[in-house]
């Protein structure tokens, strides 16, 4: 059994990242070599020279939705609803926070229409507050824990709203940004194309889960909260298509790499959805992924699991000790690190 005390590492807060690079594409970055020791410093518009011509890249194409709902009781009293996933017309899965006393068929007052309980489902509530468009309008973009803003800080307006999503965002559903694709912008996207490097998307609708750090003392005991995902039939082509070629296949984000490594294969032009609580820790034996592109994770937390299976776990904490030696920016907004496949490998 593995202690997750071996994946603590202390972060001084001022690299906590609150805010994104002023272009998307001009994030820092580490670049490393899996397998390899040692990595080089760079910056993230420079990945095109990094590559060789004979890559996929397969990015998530989920869209955040604005899943915080600031409500008031009419006795007064604030209450935050954080909408988990939708469940029919109208219905969604949420925390409510504070709970205490909450009734069913309590109606509370949003910006909108008003929000009403509609009962208790284990730790969440099941609520009636309209459909996707009405949540777009009054809802707030469900910022991670360690980024602050009060409620009336102006970057929560049209700042947050285009960075805490990628370019590329088309299927509605998450609640948290696949952070490793905030770094790509148009002109970078371009110049993949015009190398002739397929970009194939995937869907994983990313859930609060993302930031809980382990809590079992060993690892092997930690699971993954389940997230829904689909990869579209020809998605599912390109990427047969792409391996058949020899083609290395980079994923764009633990989200991207976790769909992938949750297929039972690449081949068949067939559409696959359901849900993945897929939990990759050290050991773990990759089939359909060579190299990925990530964020600086938490510390204990199943994401930091996953870059030490693919990479090493001493190799990436040493690239960890660097980043913040170098005083790179972490998490959600900060700087990306881009392991490329080795060369023994496909």
């Amino acid at each position: 059994m593995t202690s997750v005390d071996r994946f603590t590492f202390d972060l001084p807060r001022e690299l906590i990242s609150q805010e994104p690079a002023p272009m998307r594409s001009t994030s820092r970055v580490l670049f490393l070599e899996r397998g390899k020791d040692g990595s080089e410093e760079g910056i993230f518009s420079q990945l095109p020279q990094r590559l060789r011509g004979d890559e996929v890249i397969v990015v998530n194409d989920t869209r955040v939705i604005p899943a915080r709902i600031r409500c008031r009781r009419k006795s007064g009293g604030a209450i935050e609803a954080f909408l988990l996933r939708h469940v029919r017309a109208g219905e969604w899965l949420c925390w409510l926070s504070p709970a205490r006393r909450i009734d069913t068929g309590e109606e509370l007052e949003t910006a909108g229409p008003p929000l009403r309980v509609i009962e208790k489902q284990g730790s969440c509530w099941r609520v009636e507050l309209g459909d996707l468009a009405l949540v777009e309008e009054i809802g707030e973009v469900p910022l991670p824990p360690y980024i602050q803003r009060d409620p009336g800080d102006p970057r929560l307006g049209d700042l947050d709203r285009d960075r805490y999503q990628t370019i590329y965002a088309n299927h509605p559903g998450a609640v948290a940004a696949p952070t490793a694709g905030l770094h790509f912008d148009k002109k970078l996207l371009a110049e993949i194309d015009a190398m002739g490097i397929p970009v194939v998307p995937v869907t994983l609708h990313v859930g609060p889960g993302t930031f809980r750090p382990v809590r079992t003392e060993e690892i092997e005991q930690h699971r993954v909260d389940p997230e829904l995902f689909e990869v579209s039939g020809a998605a599912r082509n390109e990427l047969a298509r792409s391996r058949r070629e020899g083609r290395r296949i980079i994923a764009v984000g633990t989200t991207s790499l976790r769909v992938l490594e949750s297929l039972p294969d690449l081949e068949g032009t067939d559409p696959i959805e359901g849900e993945t609580d897929l939990t990759i820790l050290p050991g773990h034996r990759f089939e359909n992924v060579d190299g990925l592109i990530t964020n600086f994770h938490l510390p204990r937390s199943s994401l930091l699991l996953l870059v030490c299976a693919f990479h090493g776990e001493e190799r990436t904490l040493a690239a960890y000790r660097q980043a913040i030696e170098a005083r790179f920016r972490f998490y959600s907004y900060g700087d990306a690190m881009v392991i490329l496949p080795g060369v023994a490998q496909r």
